[in-house]
């Protein structure tokens, strides 16, 4: 089970977010290399790097951020926020993300999203950010009338793999993920590797995603609240490298 710590951008600062509401954002570091050296320092291999500002305007905006990762880190990153366009894309992969992650452009423009996963294949996350079961876009600002169980039946036969689920109602409130959720999908679709998020309070948390055989986790403020140190995670990275 991969650990994939989060690190959320806006104005190129790390920051977290309630349930994506911009307005309970709490800025905790203006530098996020910073912190990506230090999950590298303590064995982390993956990050999830999300452009907020980008989710928000519909096109990358913090490509420079990636960019300095990338090459100040050996981190497998998959970055997603904004990706609207082959030149996002272009951009993204040229900045040294291994992997983008498309949320609501599997919704508002499935035919490209489509190509994309023909093009670049494993290198496509489905990301299905769901309220009330149905899935949310645009930086989460807009809710489509798709469910969750639609956007699995469409893009899991073409040739997705990875989901990164995240249910918004637990996003940011350290109060547990919603493994009924996931063991549900899984129960449904038992070949996807599917990667919660959303919620993660503690190391029981942790626990649980491995006990359901999920293909990792997102940790985000957990880690930056102090709920979960990295070290505590030190026996799932060596585990499973």
């Amino acid at each position: 089970m991969r650990i994939i710590p989060a690190i959320d951008i806006i104005d190129g600062k790390c920051v977290r977010l309630t349930e994506g509401d911009y307005s309970t954002q709490i800025i905790y570091n203006a530098n996020p290399l910073e912190i990506a050296k230090e999950f590298e320092d303590n064995g982390i291999n993956y990050l999830h790097l999300v452009d907020l500002d980008g989710a928000k305007s519909g096109n990358i905006v913090n490509w420079k951020v990636l960019e300095t990762i990338a090459n100040k880190t050996n981190l497998i990153i998959d970055f997603g926020g904004g990706l609207k366009s082959d030149k996002d894309l272009e951009i993204a992969f040229n900045c040294g993300a291994k992997k983008i992650t498309g949320g609501s452009i599997a919704i508002k423009n499935p035919e490209l999203f489509t190509e994309w996963i023909k093009k670049y294949p494993s290198k496509i996350i489905l990301g299905a950010d769901v309220k009330d079961k149905l899935i949310a876009i645009a930086g989460w600002l807009e809710k489509s009338t798709t469910t969750i169980d639609e956007l699995l039946n469409k893009y899991l036969p073409l040739g997705i793999t990875e989901v990164i689920c995240t249910d918004i109602s637990k996003d940011g409130k350290l109060e547990g993920l919603n493994i009924a959720l996931y063991k549900e999908l899984l129960e449904k679709n038992p070949k996807m590797e599917l990667i919660a998020s959303g919620g993660v309070c503690d190391m029981q948390d942790i626990e649980r995603c491995f006990e359901n055989k999920l293909a990792g986790v997102i940790i985000g403020k957990a880690i930056y609240e102090g709920k979960i140190t990295l070290k505590d995670l030190n026996k799932f990275i060596t585990n499973a490298g």
